[in-house]
Parts: structure tokens; sequence; C-alpha cells
């Protein structure tokens, strides 16, 4: 402004001559002051906008007049006073061709978040046979509650073969791991519509196909199978499975990997499956079992432990991270009587850790510090190896790490209580007075053990020990004196992070062994991409029609004493 205030007031004195009279002078003062006025307004006009009216721009005798001096006025006080958006409607500067590169299309769309959540029921179960090996006739569909249709079954096995030194020491017998992979297929993939299935021939072909015999018709129930066939055959395309699925900022590695699994786990039957994410319809069953076929994900042997994972053929293109750890804590606190399987993975965007053990035995008193020291070295000592090189990885290479966690087996944790006292509180029923004194209780309370994990209410008797093939505890009679133990919930199933909730925790009414198998459903909250065109909806599983509540699932309170 004041460089422009100068120019004027130079070219005014250059105008003037030795020649020119007073007159002259004078007109041509007042040509210069309208000169400079005219400049001002001039200024303000090309800077702003909408800072002048047509009349404003119309006339330049109008600027001199006292109306113009009042109009330039008010506008630089309009400029200088406005505040920063109204400086940017009075000046309408150059756009920089940064400013211009810029996409503001997507500030005018709704700000959506990137992941939603969805549940999915997962079944854990745990059951330690007694080193006894199934036959044909064992029908596992009451202890998998295959009505309740999870989409991710977590079987865990402990002493699925006699704790022997020949099995611990020199190889492990994987016959009996077999037999139960083919029990548990049978059970999930069984045709719900077809109540008289041969349950025998089923499970037989099942276990034929992982014989290494070219002529498998000659082969039947009773003859050796061969674990690591019989895996393959049931297990999808492992090699996808391990891969990291980590969000990535091209779309078409996740595409890429998408197809090839579908390709490998629809290619046998691609029919059989319904993909209820796709299918926008809401009156889709849920729990459309005809149509309903599981895979195994992950299945490792560990001496007597034994640990599978199975999910709907719908989920598998969305596992990954798969990984399996094992941890010895038995004879010499390394071998594998004792100890435990891990195993990690990522179901969407959610990391999910399953834990089957085996802790050490005894009901002496300070036996409990030695389970409290295997939990200690298991979560010590169990290292997943890493895959993911993203710098936010889904994959956590400890337990602990996990976004949802659930541990389950033989914890091997007894009531501080002697026999006869224990056998009173179970004539009378009186399982609380029986809970304050369980030891896994008594030391989580006291923070020695499984710090953070929840556990949900008891709701039925204790599960070990039991005479064989009875509903009696052992020592109970005269026969059973010699193999007597006080009565104790030594299988248990406890979880760990947020978004989980426990639906049922019960037992299941079994005699195979000296224990009851017990199990657990979950409904568990997973984050995964949000899909803008509403396929997934939150809170709905396609493989669970409602919620289950404990009064459908609880036993009822009864004595085995016929009190």
């Amino acid at each position: 402004m004041n460089d422009l205030t100068n120019e004027i007031h130079v070219h005014s004195n250059t105008g003037m001559t030795k020649g020119d009279s007073p007159t002259d002078t004078s007109e041509n003062s007042v040509k210069c002051e309208k000169k400079k006025r005219f400049g001002i307004s001039k200024i303000f006009k090309r800077n702003g906008k909408g800072g002048g009216t047509n009349d404003d721009a119309g006339s330049d005798g109008d600027e001199s007049s006292p109306d113009g001096e009042k109009k330039i006025s008010e506008r630089r006080k309009g400029f200088v006073e406005a505040p920063p958006t109204m400086k940017k409607s009075f000046s309408e500067r150059q756009a920089s061709s940064a400013i211009e590169g810029l996409n503001l299309s997507n500030f005018e769309q709704p700000m959506t978040p990137d992941t939603e959540v969805k549940e999915f029921r997962i079944f854990a179960g745990t059951w330690n046979v007694g080193g006894r090996t199934p036959n044909y006739e064992l029908n596992l569909e009451d202890f998998l509650q295959v009505e309740g249709c999870a989409d991710l079954y977590v079987c865990g096995f402990q002493e699925i073969v006699p704790l022997s030194a020949g099995n611990v020491l020199v190889i492990e017998d994987n016959e009996p791991a077999a037999k139960w992979l083919a029990l548990i297929s049978h059970a999930l993939n069984k045709p719900r519509n077809d109540p008289y299935s041969i349950a025998d021939s089923s499970i037989s072909n099942i276990l034929n196909k992982s014989s290494n015999s070219k002529d498998s018709k000659t082969h039947n129930f009773f003859h050796k199978p061969n674990l690591k066939v019989l895996s393959k055959n049931l297990r999808a395309d492992s090699s996808l499975l391990k891969i990291c699925n980590c969000p990535v900022e091209s779309p078409s590695g996740e595409r890429h990997r998408l197809r090839k699994l579908n390709d490998s786990t629809d290619k046998s039957d691609s029919g059989n499956a319904i993909n209820c994410q796709e299918n926008t319809d809401t009156s889709c069953s849920p729990c459309a079992a005809t149509q309903m076929t599981y895979s195994l994900v992950a299945s490792k042997q560990m001496v007597g432990i034994f640990l599978s994972v199975w999910a709907r053929k719908e989920l598998v293109p969305h596992i990954g991270h798969l990984r399996v750890s094992s941890v010895g804590r038995g004879i010499m606190g390394c071998l594998g009587n004792k100890g435990c399987i891990s195993v990690s993975m990522s179901l969407h965007r959610t990391s999910l850790c399953f834990v089957c053990c085996h802790l050490a035995s005894g009901e002496k008193e300070g036996d409990e510090l030695k389970r409290n020291a295997d939990v200690t070295e298991i979560l010590k000592n169990t290292q997943f190896p890493k895959i993911c090189k993203n710098p936010n990885p889904l994959a956590p290479e400890r337990i602990i790490d996990h976004d949802r966690i659930i541990w389950l087996g033989d914890l091997n944790y007894r009531v501080s209580l002697s026999y006869e006292e224990t056998r009173v509180l179970l004539e009378e029923n009186d399982w609380d007075t029986l809970l304050e004194k369980d030891q896994l209780n008594i030391e989580r309370e006291a923070g020695r053990v499984l710090n953070g994990f929840s556990e949900g209410r008891i709701l039925f008797a204790p599960t070990y020990k039991y005479s064989h093939n009875s509903d009696s505890y052992a020592g109970e009679t005269g026969k059973s004196k010699k193999k007597r133990r006080t009565p104790a919930w030594c299988d248990r199933i406890l979880w760990r992070g947020n978004g989980i909730e426990q639906l049922s925790y019960i037992r299941v009414e079994s005699r195979f062994s000296d224990h009851r198998p017990v199990c657990a459903v979950f409904a568990v909250e997973v984050e995964l991409k949000n899909r803008s065109n509403g396929r997934f909806r939150k809170g709905y599983s396609c493989a669970a029609p409602r919620r289950l509540e404990y009064d459908d699932c609880i036993l009822e309170r009864h004595s085995f004493y016929g009190v």
C-alpha cells in the first residue's frame, strides 16, 4: 500500500513543470487524489471475490464522493476484522499446484470405521480318555454338541495312549489319534437328516483312505491307519493357512490368496457348503446342518496329548498365521507325558490361541505348586515362529499376547479335603463348599496362577475319578479302594481376552474313561474388514440360530449315592 502511494506521489511530482500555473497545480492535485483513491479501491476490488457490487465498480465519480469513501472504509474494516474463514471468501488467491492436486471428494463421504465386529461360536472340549483306544461304536455327537453348530471346534484330549515308558521314551503311537480324528470328522460332517447313518462303514472309509496299502478294501477299522495321511486328507491346504493374511495396501494379493484357498477347500465338494457370509438374505437358516461341512485346520500329538481344531469351510479362507507349538513338562521336566500343545491362528483380523494341557498329577499337599510351575513354564517357553512382516502383526509370538485365548485340559487341580469329608459333601450335593476348597480357585484368587484368565460358574459334579464303566467314584466299592482318589474337578476350561462370552459350561455323561469330558461354547467377537455393502451383520453367526443360555445346558443336580 505504501509503495503504491509513493508511486502515485512520484508521478504527481514528475507531472509538474516549471511553466505550470497555480490553477494547473490545483487541478493536478485533485486528479492525483482521485488516482490515489481509485488505486486503493481497485486493490480491494481485485483481491475481493465479492468485495464490491456492480454499482461500486460502475463509476469512478462515486469513489471520490463521501459515500464512496465510506464504502471503502467499510470494506477495509470488514477485511481486517473478518475471521479466517471469511478471509478466504474475501481473498481469491491463486491456487497452488499442491492444493489443486488434493482429492477433496473423500471428505464429502461419511467417515466409516475400517473394521467391524462379527460374533462367532467356538466350541471347546477336553477329555482325558485314560489311555483307551476308541472303536467305531463311540458316538461323539453328544460330546461335540453338534446340534449347536459352532463355527470352530477345538477338541483336546489327554492320555490317548497309555503313558508307558515305550510311548514316552521310544516312539509315540499315533494310531489312536487317527481314530479320534476319524470319529470327530464323522460326527461333524454326518448328514443330520439321516439318523440311520451307519457309523462303522463311514469311519472305516475315512480310515481306509489313510492306509498305505493299495488295496484299501482289505483294510478295516482295526488296521493301523496313518495319522499323517489321514490328517492331510481331512485338512484344508495347510501351506495357505500358514500364509500371513494381514491387511495390505493393494487388495490383489488378498484376493489371490482367497481364490486359492477357496479352490483348495471346495474342489472336492464345492456344492456342499453354504456361504452365509455372502448371503444378504436374513432368512438364511443359520444351522443349515445338511449343508454344513467342517475341515481340519490343525492337529498335533505329543505322546498322550492331542489337540485338533476344525472350522467351517466358509471360514477357512479367512484363517491365517497358523502355527503350532508344544512344551513338554513330564519326566525330567521336559518329556511329553505332561505339558501342552498350543495352536495360534488369526481369524480375519483377530488373533486366537488354543492351549490344551495336561499338568502334574498328585493329590498330596504341595502338588498344586508343581502344577503352578507347569503353567508358568508353559507361558514362558511357548514360542510361535515369526511369519508376519507387517509392522503391526496379527501373529503374536507368545500365548499371552493373543487377542482371545482358550485354555483347556486336565489341569489336575484337586480338592483340599480328605476323601471322607469330600464324600459327605457329595452326598449332600454341597458343591459350593467343595468349590471353596478347589485348588485352582484358591491359587487363582491368590494370584499365583493363570492371572487374567476367567472361568465360568461350575454347576456340575466333579469329573474325576470314576470306576471303570460306572457312575460311581473310585473307592466306593471294595474292588476300587486301591485306586481311590478324592473326587475333584480336574478337567477345566478357561479363557482370557475381551470380546469373549461363555454361553455354556457343562460335562458330558460318558463312561468311556475314569474322567468325564467337559465342554464349553463361547461367543467370540472377531474384527473383520468393514463391508460397505452390508454383507456382514454384527452379532450374527451363520452357525448358531440363537444364543444358548445356562438354563438350556445345565444338568439338574443329582446325587450319585441315591440321596
